[in-house]
């Protein structure tokens, strides 16, 4: 039994803040500010200035694939492309591997003002195969290596562009599925305790992905539950199929279906096909790319509500989301259900009429906060091709909020970096002082929220009495510190049900072997 005294940051319904919290056995057996009699042989533990929060959620993120570029070569921070190649010069020279993946290319953060290119690549990587996989995930770069090896698959299809070395959409997945097929079974799942550590260093105690994209036969989607349900040190993890398939779902008694990929209702912005209503600001021109027909979308999510699925939807462009609110409204007129909690992922241009269904059907929105003032997206570029009025109605937190919306935080990891510190901060200290948000909401978000988004509420998301004691030390309290210094919190400390994180390293047969007979979520 302990007893945690100082700041307790409860995120319960009246955001209370209690002196003491006492775990027996991995449960939360008291919270409130006087210590009963009956806790006080408890072992104390001072907080001092410290907080002690919920662990965070991600509700947005590409498990698999992050935990496959986490692994690779990061190239979000480089200044340069000329900085690229020099990495990308060195990862090869000391890589074993004949194919290599790098992560992270932007042309709005080099000061060259565009993509590195297929060329640039071959004049430090001629004898390996290589991708650079574009920052928004959606797109990556080739050298010649892999062109050639792979372009009478490719050369078809739609995103193909051998001069520069580009592939968006269909050829991106041709390239994508390719490269992660290539991976064996120890090599994946090593690299998913890799990232399960790397995001319990930063306070995540469970987070929801979004799968089936890149392996034969949904290998990922499998792997990732067997992974899931195998794990011993209490991180939690939460499987979305993505597939219009609702076997997908069903036959491996997942009780969730979506995400991005097969069901992405668009594109990006940052690859001008996210959907608009009114064609795009600059020289581009075009409204982006809408990948099905109302008819399509619908079809799927009355399926899947029928099923007795939770439905996500990805939807950037206003375009996308009007047509997944429109889907998933006409899923619910056709089968009522109570609790759904059906979702819209992304949710970066809403149109006052989605709202309104919203509002109206009770659907949540898994957002990512990072993509607010984001260094491989910059205003300047979003001002450049959607308008300066466009501009002004990117992400409205606060308007969905005020409308009652559900609004969860996450990564959408591998394009952001796991970060729940960072999510506060950019949600808090809005670019768009208009759609800022309480540092209690933004917490909340990071928090209960995510944990409601998965029907986990009533186990995690707050810390009261009879949950799991799903807990992180935080270096300060966020409710007293400055706005402007949210970004310098830290987190010093990840409790899951009770214990110190350990790391989930270990070898991969028996974790394995677990996970067919585990009763733990996925």
């Amino acid at each position: 039994m302990k007893c945690y005294e100082g700041h307790i940051l409860t995120v319960n319904q009246n955001n209370d803040v209690a002196r003491y919290l006492v775990e027996d056995g991995g449960e939360i057996v008291y919270v409130g500010n006087d210590l009963p009699e009956q806790y006080h042989s408890a072992e104390v533990i001072q907080l001092g200035e410290k907080a002690l929060i919920p662990a965070f959620v991600d509700t947005h993120q590409h498990f698999a694939s992050f935990s496959t570029f986490h692994a690779g070569l990061n190239v979000m921070d480089a200044a340069s492309n000329a900085e690229i190649m020099e990495m990308v010069k060195q990862f090869a020279a000391q890589s074993p591997k004949k194919t290599l993946i790098a992560f992270g290319a932007s042309p709005y953060c080099v000061k060259e003002g565009r993509l590195i290119s297929r060329q640039e690549l071959d004049a430090v990587c001629p004898d390996k195969e290589i991708m650079v996989v574009k920052y928004d995930g959606h797109a990556c770069i080739v050298n010649s290596r892999l062109l050639n090896a792979m372009e009478s698959k490719v050369k078809h299809l739609r995103g193909y562009h051998p001069d520069t070395g580009e592939m968006n959409q269909e050829a991106f997945f041709a390239f994508s599925n390719a490269l992660t097929n290539s991976l064996s079974i120890p090599e994946l799942i090593h690299n998913m305790q890799s990232a399960v550590d790397f995001q319990a260093s930063r306070g995540i105690g469970c987070v929801h992905t979004v799968s089936g994209v890149g392996f034969a036969g949904d290998l990922d989607i499998t792997l990732e539950k067997l992974f899931a349900k195998g794990l011993k040190n209490g991180f939690q993890i939460r499987v979305f199929p993505q597939s219009m398939n609702v076997k997908t779902a069903t036959s491996r008694h997942l009780p969730r279906i979506g995400g991005c990929f097969a069901c992405a209702l668009d594109g990006c912005f940052g690859s001008h096909d996210a959907a608009l209503n009114a064609p795009y600001a600059d020289e581009t021109g075009g409204e982006g790319v809408l990948y099905y027909d109302d008819q399509k979308v619908m079809d799927f999510c009355k399926d899947a509500n029928r099923a007795g699925l939770q439905i996500e939807l990805h939807a950037i462009g206003d375009k996308a989301f009007d047509q997944a609110c429109r889907a998933i409204k006409a899923a619910l007129d056709d089968y009522p259900r109570e609790d759904h909690r059906h979702g819209i992922i992304h949710d970066c241009l809403p149109t006052p009429e989605g709202i309104q269904i919203c509002r109206d059907y009770h659907i949540q929105m898994p957002m990512q906060s990072a993509f607010i003032g984001w260094k491989q997206e910059p205003d300047e570029y979003l001002e450049r091709i959607l308008g300066h009025d466009r501009l002004e109605k990117l992400n409205p937190i606060k308007t969905f909020r005020d409308n009652d919306i559900m609004v969860s935080f996450g990564s959408d990891a591998p394009c952001t970096t796991p970060d729940p510190i960072a999510w506060m901060d950019r949600a808090v200290n809005n670019d768009n002082a208009g759609q800022a948000v309480s540092v209690q909401d933004a917490l909340r978000m990071c928090t209960y929220n995510g944990a409601w988004a998965a029907f986990d509420e009533q186990e995690r998301g707050s810390l009261e009495a009879g949950k799991i004691a799903d807990m992180a030390v935080l270096s300060e309290n966020p409710y007293t510190v400055p706005k402007d210094k949210l970004s310098c919190l830290r987190v010093e400390r990840l409790y899951l049900s009770g214990k110190s994180y350990e790391s989930c390293r270990e070898s991969i047969l028996p974790m394995m072997l677990r996970g067919l007979t585990s009763r733990n979520k996925a």
